[in-house]
């Protein structure tokens, strides 16, 4: 019986949850996803330009080799899916009004970050691999006429660019977007849970 009363004593003495305030925690989850998507517009918009400029590069840029068009096939290619990716994600975490429906909101949410694990996961090291592919098959032509301490240091400074970021940039971008899509679903969550 004194077991059972200990257990009781400690259940009743552990600090019980703070209530969040439905206020405070829309305003912080609509500042959070605001920030979100004005980062997504700004990679949207700069991906569109760099894709304007490839574009205009392979229709005014006359090129002997097949090799360097199928380059910038490649590059174009792989940004076009990107950047409808990105697109997809803005439109999915922008587009739904978080006091409408609280719990459809929420379930957007989670796509999103599985739709974000998705690609920062296996498609974003086959994103670079297409990138650096398209990128040797450019510079084949484009460096043919160059010295080789050019080549290498060209080569190179594109290799250790793309090896930064993918080993170091997408890391910590990735856990600093994923730390503030978790802080919000648990906020979501939490509030969900005052309400049932």
């Amino acid at each position: 019986m004194k077991e059972f009363e200990h257990l009781m004593s400690v259940w009743q003495g552990q600090p019980k949850q703070d209530q969040l305030s439905v206020d405070a925690a829309l305003k912080q989850v609509k500042k959070s996803i605001g920030s979100m998507s004005r980062k997504l517009l700004w990679n949207i918009t700069g991906m569109m330009f760099s894709l304007t400029g490839i574009f205009i590069v392979m229709l005014f840029f006359v090129f002997r080799s097949w090799t360097t068009y199928l380059g910038i096939g490649i590059l174009l290619a792989t940004m076009i899916v990107y950047v409808s990716m990105m697109i997809r994600d803005y439109r999915l975490i922008n587009n739904r009004d978080i006091t409408i429906n609280p719990a459809e909101y929420l379930q957007g949410l989670k796509e999103y970050q599985r739709n974000r694990a998705i690609i920062y996961g296996w498609m974003y090291y086959l994103y670079v691999l297409l990138i650096s592919i398209g990128l040797a098959l450019y510079f084949f032509e484009v460096l043919r006429d160059t010295s080789v301490q050019f080549k290498v240091i060209a080569y190179g400074l594109t290799t250790a660019w793309l090896l930064f970021c993918t080993f170091y940039l997408k890391n910590r971008i990735f856990k600093n977007e994923e730390e503030k899509l978790n802080l919000m679903i648990e906020r979501l969550e939490r509030l969900q849970g005052q309400f049932e």
